[in-house]
């Protein structure tokens, strides 16, 4: 199995080195708290927006 740190090839090297690009996705638990809340509060609207949806679709 590959290391998700290492680049696969030089594209992705330099992409890092140079522009800053993370090699791999950012755990919920790293982020900063306010973004962590944001992403919490959006999550959850489009669960209950999506909810909301479907149980007034089937009382129509």
């Amino acid at each position: 199995m590959t290391n998700p740190k290492k680049p696969f090839n030089d594209v992705s090297e330099h992409m890092s080195k140079i522009e800053g690009a993370p090699m791999s996705k950012p755990e919920m638990g790293s982020l900063p708290l306010g973004i962590r809340i944001i992403g919490y509060v959006i999550i959850g609207f489009t669960a209950l927006t999506s909810l909301f949806v479907i149980v007034f679709g089937f009382l129509d």
